[in-house]
């Protein structure tokens, strides 16, 4: 039986919107700036088996629609009335939560002694103990470094706050008092859910509402197919770079073979790099998880915003995601910076869907999410605080027809800003600059968008600053058909001052009083030949600030003269450049080509499959001999050489990777 359209959208509007109060409530009685101002927290309504049906229209996050809810709730059988489950493990919860700081409840909603949905939130929280302040560091390697481990458990029991658990977690954070608040806050979102289920039930009876439960997501799945049934059939292959694991200097590649037949799409990661021995790995279980499919997402929600968002978006994905990879995390691997491989398989995913259908996807975004936090000492001394001071972001991908977005990133979620005044009220922290950074957006026909600038400065000694998730500092976002890259991470100790230092990736930072920390985010890819941009949107770039007028010159061809376009000079230089690499399809920038002039798909995939069959615990030192046997000089991502500068003689690179390989596995065939 299905219901009536009119009634099925009557009830789509009002579950949403009980989705919605459940999140401002949430939002409004929390602590946490992260959760008050960046909204890094969701919420949502689950069916009778743990499936998503109700999302909240207000949320900064899509993505975690495709989230495995059920197994947690599978976790503990016998509620009851009033109880809340509880849980912040990832391989305890089979991957409901990704990290550790991420704490979730569930909350069964009951009706005549029967469950009939469950309430479920989330939010980031500032620090759950561990070897580090905000406890997520890149070079930590196991998660039991990475703080507090709870498995599914009731927090609250038939109403009654489990106070044993309440004092655990309070006792291993370094924020007790504002995670305590934002757990209340989530207690009292979950409360608010409850009421609107039983307002809904009363008024519509139970059994529409469960009907609805799942119509709404058939509906769904079927406008998303016809969604994906723009992507031409075929297979397409892709893959993107993260700079490296931190702990070491090795580049690690995320590869994606994308199967589309008729609406429905396979994401292949089997030729994905290994796991590593620090935070980047991600828990998906091996299965289908929101850290893969996030980019799919956005083009579903873009080219259908009439649909329903619940779990039925994804009904036509299915996932090949093989033991071993990076994108497999296998316990008891670090997973605090989850985000950053990530990341790189949601540009392969867009690379691969623009070799299937040119214009169907903007060029990427910068790819980073790096929340700029501070750790310090109260004026007491004592006691030590966290602090996210910005959740820095890059600018967004151009788009054929449309420059990319300046300063924001959405492609993954569309995370605010914390006002400075806040900031600085809240922080021991003065902010110097907060601004646009120029010239960071890939020059095309359509623009990249622009990165944002930070420049803070510490105003207590004894102060540590945390970034995590920097990424992009070698291997920038790629332009695309004729676009080009963006610019890369730079991130600076006391820029322009006594004892500058440009950093690299961040682990921990310590700074004193005075001290300033600077971050130039990187810029959106662009799209098209940017001789072919308007000679007038340059000028307008170059007044707004988004383009220098010495990169207008270099980049676009346009001369501007104070403050007007040079017409003659312009046109000289336009029809006199050197055209370079404008008819391909993608522009990777010097650091990946160079790169790839050794380390190619076939010799990659030859590796990692051998390394794929070797018990975990020698493969990544085998990894690591290899690499530095082939290139025993291979510098760190920012702010030093290059590897087009270490890498110029490729062929004795490429000799001394064939010997040390044949030595770990024999004489070997290539992949094919």
């Amino acid at each position: 039986m299905k219901l009536d359209p009119v009634l099925l959208e009557i009830l789509n509007n009002k579950v949403s919107a009980a989705a919605d109060e459940m999140y401002f409530a949430l939002k409004r009685a929390s602590r946490s700036i992260y959760v008050k101002e960046a909204a890094d927290f969701a919420t949502a309504i689950l069916d009778v088996d743990g499936l998503l049906f109700a999302h909240p229209p207000s949320a900064t996050f899509n993505f975690l629609i495709d989230t495995n809810y059920i197994d947690t709730i599978r976790a503990v059988p016998d509620v009851e009335p009033g109880d809340v489950i509880f849980t912040n493990d990832p391989y305890f919860s089979n991957g409901l939560s990704t990290h550790l700081p991420d704490l979730h409840m569930i909350r069964p909603y009951f009706h005549r002694g029967r469950v009939v949905a469950y309430g479920w939130c989330f939010v980031h929280c500032t620090d759950i103990g561990g070897a580090v302040p905000s406890s997520i560091a890149p070079s930590l390697s196991e998660i039991f470094q990475e703080g507090l481990r709870v498995p599914p458990m009731k927090l609250v029991k038939k109403g009654v706050p489990n106070e044993d658990l309440f004092n655990l977690v309070m006792a291993n954070n370094r924020t007790p008092d504002v995670n305590m608040g934002d757990i209340k806050a989530m207690l009292g979102s979950l409360e608010t859910g409850a009421q609107r289920v039983a307002d809904i039930i009363e008024r519509h009876g139970v059994d529409a509402f469960l009907t609805c439960q799942k119509d709404l997501q058939d509906y769904t799945a079927s406008k998303a197919r016809d969604v994906f049934r723009r992507i031409p059939d075929g297979t397409y292959e892709f893959w993107d770079y993260m700079d490296d694991d931190m702990v070491t200097t090795i580049p690690l590649r995320m590869r994606v073979k994308l199967v589309v037949r008729d609406g429905r799409i396979n994401i292949d990661l089997t030729d994905t790099d290994p796991q590593v021995a620090a935070s980047y790995n991600v828990p998906t279980m091996g299965g289908r998880n929101y850290w893969i499919t996030f980019r799919l997402t956005s083009f579903l929600t873009t080219y259908d915003q009439t649909m329903a968002k619940n779990a039925g978006l994804y009904r036509s994905i299915t996932v090949t995601n093989p033991p071993g990879t990076v994108m497999n995390a296998e316990f008891p691997d670090a997973v605090g910076n989850r985000a950053a491989p990530g990341r790189r398989v949601a540009d392969a995913i867009n690379g691969a869907v623009l070799k299937a259908q040119p214009g169907l996807l903007p060029a990427p975004s910068g790819g980073i999410s790096t929340p700029f936090a501070l750790a310090e000492y109260e004026a007491d001394g004592a006691k030590r605080t966290v602090q996210v001071i910005q959740p820095m972001r890059g600018g967004m991908g151009a788009l054929e027809g449309q420059d990319g977005v300046d300063a924001r990133d959405n492609s993954m979620n569309n995370m605010q800003n914390h006002p400075l005044e806040t900031v600085e009220a809240d922080s021991g922290v003065l902010i110097r600059r907060y601004d646009l950074r120029p010239d960071s957006g890939g020059p095309g026909k359509w623009r990249g968008g622009v990165g944002q600038v930070i420049t803070a400065e510490i105003l207590r000694d004894g102060s540590t600053v945390l970034a995590r998730g920097m990424e992009r500092l070698r291997f920038p976002s790629f332009g695309v058909f004729g676009g080009k890259p963006g610019k890369t991470v730079r991130a600076f100790l006391n820029r322009g001052r006594e004892g500058e230092r440009e950093l690299s990736k961040i682990d921990q930072l310590p700074v004193k009083a005075g001290d300033q920390v600077t971050f130039l985010m990187p810029g959106g890819g662009g799209y098209g030949d940017p001789y072919l941009r308007d000679p007038a949107k340059v000028l307008g770039d170059v007044d707004l600030g988004f383009v220098s007028s010495k990169a207008a010159a270099r980049d676009y061809g346009v001369v501007i003269k104070r403050g007007a376009i040079d017409e003659a000079a312009t046109k000289k230089r336009r029809q006199g450049r050197v055209k370079e690499n404008v008819g391909a399809d993608f522009d990777f920038g010097p650091e990946r080509e160079a790169w790839e002039a050794v380390f190619d798909d076939a010799t990659m995939r030859t590796l990692n499959r051998h390394l794929y069959a070797l018990p975990k615990s020698v493969r990544q030192s085998l990894r690591r001999r290899i690499f530095e046997h082939a290139l025993p000089d291979l510098p760190v991502a920012g702010g030093g050489r290059t590897l087009a500068s270490v890498m110029a003689d490729a062929d004795a690179i490429r000799a001394r990777l064939a010997k040390a390989m044949n030595e770990a596995f024999g004489e070997m065939p290539a992949a094919k």
